[in-house]
């Protein structure tokens, strides 16, 4: 019995159960089932058999990469050559994009990489199409643009997020706030610091039975659904924030228009035309939350014009230094910061400092 047909039966099975408090054990474990046989298609056993996409991931350059995603013909290829100019192949036929073609925008000093990713057909995450070289190249993406065509319904989105989900890009999600952590001995520890709506001990003893784990310290530290227990032990789950661009509103009326723009995450274009590309490269910015360091040498004006970017959370003088070259960071004495994140300015700051957007830093060596 292929996969495939393993999933179906399992899904078959999740469809006709009620769901209620009794039955809540029984579907947890066979979500368990369903998440590890995802993973067996996503990674097939065996060696190095089979081809590899050729020549199908990019090499990531600039400071952020976001992919676009989407089915055939919404647009993509139009939206990418007319923020970036690179030319990508565009005809009114589905499937002319076939390998991922980069392109390269500059904004607000930050180098930031666009891919145009093949169109996902249905079924990408079993392995359909090019479906599964496209997700895996959108699992590396900073940010992910979901391309949808204004005039076919929302129901793409829907098979969209499923296909992602299936691959583990959970979109917009903070990691569930689980602690895990695996022994040697002593049984499972349970403890739950909230009210649980749905997980209790016997269900988590039985979903971490299913992926063979008997001795494991679990905290809940939020109200966790069953899925958000099993990211938390597959451990592949990938976390990006996502936009949805509406494409092709040069063929809707003003009314809809004011309907879509209240759909959160969500910015209307027209590629085409190039209506409301600001809009959608500030939203692009807020999502993909960049920190720019401006430099200062000895005795001269701070550069503005090529910062170094760093991506938020990473953004102490270590990481500043790190990001420059390896080495610097050992003949670091301490460094003057201009900008929001001192007191006073300039203020001196060790190696610890973390430091705002638009900062100014200047590197004192030993």
């Amino acid at each position: 019995m292929s996969i495939l047909a393993k999933i179906a039966e399992i899904e078959n099975e999740m469809a006709r159960t009620q769901r209620n408090k009794a039955t809540a054990h029984h579907l947890g474990l066979l979500k368990a089932r369903l998440a590890k046989l995802r993973r067996e298609l996503i990674t097939p056993k065996g060696g190095s058999g089979g081809a590899t996409g050729e020549g199908f991931d990019v090499a990531k350059t600039g400071d952020a990469r976001i992919g676009f995603v989407g089915f055939p013909s919404v647009g993509k290829s139009t939206l990418l050559s007319n923020l970036a100019g690179v030319y990508s192949e565009v005809a009114a036929y589905e499937f002319t994009t076939l390998t991922t073609v980069p392109g390269v925008i500059r904004y607000k000093g930050a180098k930031i990489q666009l891919l145009d990713l093949p169109g996902i057909i249905e079924g990408a995450k079993d392995g359909k199409g090019r479906g599964r070289q496209v997700i895996a190249v959108a699992r590396t993406c900073n940010l992910i643009l979901i391309v949808l065509d204004v005039l076919k319904p929302l129901g793409h989105k829907k098979l969209i997020e499923h296909e992602l989900e299936g691959f583990g890009i959970r979109l917009n999600k903070q990691p569930p706030n689980i602690g895990f952590k695996r022994k040697d001995k002593g049984g499972i520890n349970f403890t739950a610091t909230c009210a649980q709506s749905e997980l209790d001990g016997d269900t988590v003893k039985s979903i971490l039975a299913e992926y063979k784990i008997h001795n494991a310290d679990i905290t809940l530290r939020s109200d966790s659904t069953a899925d958000d227990l099993i990211d938390v032990v597959e451990g592949n789950r990938v976390y990006i924030p996502c936009i949805y661009v509406l494409n092709k509103i040069d063929q809707i009326s003003i009314e809809e228009l004011d309907i879509i723009y209240k759909v959160p995450h969500c910015v209307p274009i027209s590629a085409h035309h190039r209506w409301n590309f600001d809009d959608l490269l500030e939203k692009m910015w807020d999502y993909l939350r960049l920190v720019r360091i401006y430099t200062k040498p000895k005795g001269q004006l701070p550069d503005y014009t090529s910062p170094v970017v760093l991506p938020d959370g990473r953004t102490a003088v270590e990481d500043f230094c790190l990001k420059i070259h390896k080495n610097l960071i050992k003949e670091l004495k301490y460094a003057l910061v201009w900008g929001a994140s001192v007191k006073h300015n300039p203020q001196k700051v060790g190696k610890d400092h973390v430091m705002n957007d638009e900062d100014v830093i200047q590197l004192v060596k030993k």
